[in-house]
């Protein structure tokens, strides 16, 4: 006979495992959706790198670089407290906090380009052209990201995933024009028209129009999240920034594009990298709530996974002869390839240092979060400038390893504490 307690515990086990399932069906399109992003810059970076060589593909890196740091900030101000606030609630609430996210995110891309434009074209020269496209299309590229952040905020990974590939599909078209055109402006024109499409895709997918009269209303109602996440955000893109600008005053801007060359090599894991709080962040919020004593064991497993995954990527790049590597980046190979090593340990460190940053985030533990991104961001600059200094650019390489590897370490201290802290203070409010 069947007791009461099976009885109970049964529809319970059933209840657990259909959870689970349900993660790994979000998790499983978050990767399908990384998979296709890191397709189409990798497929893009290869082209750019054969089609304009080391100098030219270096300046193509810098409006690259510069994007990062302006998509960064849209996500401290937009995406990144959607995600956080918005994950798994009513559509409703869901829908109106879309349409000022992503009005947010339109708006920094507007104001922005509206600076880098002029700017552009008053420096002329090789740089100057390529950052005044780069203004023309910011908007654009901010809103495609934004989409994909509110759909994984609704746990609908799937129309992330489609958006990704119709922007890929458009990339393909554009990218010959561009070759035909010649120089970096024509890139970064095509890249940047081609996520316009993904971009207006994500209004039919969603039946939401961005709201920019929301965007102040957005931040004021977020800021307690949103300021320290665009600082950290910012710190975190500003070092790599300052990076590639510093590197390419003291080694040149060849160096450049060797860095960004060697990133291109390990892109699968660099793409899953920066799109993490795009699944994870959602994901960890659902673990906390559900069941707050899984979140550490859900975090480890997350960096610990990828780490793993990007060594043994990195090992496998190791085996790859000199005339393939020349046939997938043209010139760029034989200074990207020295930089392999280092690469992957900075890869590999930052990955498991990213787990932890998804359970600070999900926590809400933004002061924690801005300290741990602010020290990296520190190491990671000093120990990209210092190393080319002293070493050029594979000495720049091995000071990021050595930057990131130390600084995934604080970000799983700070993570034990707001565990422990979060833990105390669940138990305060259960105790009458």
């Amino acid at each position: 006979m069947t007791t009461e307690e099976e009885k109970t515990t049964a529809p319970a086990g059933r209840a657990e495992g259909t959870a689970k399932r349900a993660m790994v069906g979000r998790l499983s399109w978050g990767l399908a959706d990384q998979a296709a992003s890191s397709l189409s810059n990798f497929v893009v970076g290869l082209y750019v790198a054969r089609s304009l060589g080391p100098t030219a593909f270096g300046v193509f890196s810098l409006a690259w670089v510069t994007y990062g740091v302006v998509l960064n900030i849209s996500r401290g101000l937009a995406t990144d407290p959607l995600v956080v606030r918005f994950s798994g609630v009513p559509e409703t609430s869901w829908r109106g906090a879309v349409a000022r996210s992503s009005g947010t995110a339109l708006g920094v891309g507007t104001a922005v380009g509206a600076v880098c434009l002029p700017a552009g074209l008053a420096l002329g020269g090789s740089v100057g052209p390529a950052f005044a496209v780069l203004g023309v299309v910011l908007p654009a590229l901010l809103l495609q990201d934004a989409w994909r952040y509110s759909f994984f905020a609704a746990g609908a990974g799937r129309k992330a995933f489609v958006n990704d590939v119709v922007w890929g599909v458009a990339l393909v078209p554009a990218m010959v024009v561009a070759a035909r055109t010649g120089g970096v402006a024509a890139f970064v024109l095509a890249w940047g028209a081609s996520a316009a499409v993904a971009a207006a895709y994500g209004c039919l997918q969603s039946g939401i129009r961005p709201r920019m009269g929301g965007a102040r209303g957005w931040m004021r109602e977020q800021r307690d999240l949103g300021y320290r996440y665009l600082v950290e955000n910012v710190g975190l893109s500003g070092a790599y920034q300052l990076r590639a600008y510093g590197l390419g005053l003291i080694v040149g801007v060849g160096a450049v594009g060797a860095v960004r060359g060697a990133e291109l090599l390990l892109g699968p894991f660099l793409a899953v990298l920066m799109g993490l709080s795009l699944v994870t962040v959602a994901e960890a919020a659902r673990v906390l709530r559900q069941a707050p004593h899984r979140l550490r064991a859900f975090c480890l497993l997350l960096g610990g996974g990828q780490a793993a995954a990007a060594v043994l990527w990195g090992a496998a790049l190791l085996l790859v002869p000199d005339r393939l590597g020349e046939l997938l980046l043209g010139g760029v190979w034989h200074s990207a390839s020295q930089l392999i090593v280092p690469a992957t340990l900075g890869v590999a460190g930052a990955s498991l240092g990213t787990g932890a940053a998804a359970g600070l985030r999900a926590l809400g533990a933004a002061r924690r979060s801005l300290r741990c991104q602010m020290f990296a961001s520190a190491c990671y600059a000093g120990g990209g400038l210092g190393g080319a200094v002293v070493a050029g650019t594979i000495g720049s390489a091995w000071g990021v390893a050595t930057a990131t590897v130390s600084s995934s370490a604080v970000w799983w201290l700070q993570l034990h504490a707001a565990l422990r802290e979060h833990h105390r203070d669940s138990i305060e409010v259960r105790t009458p």
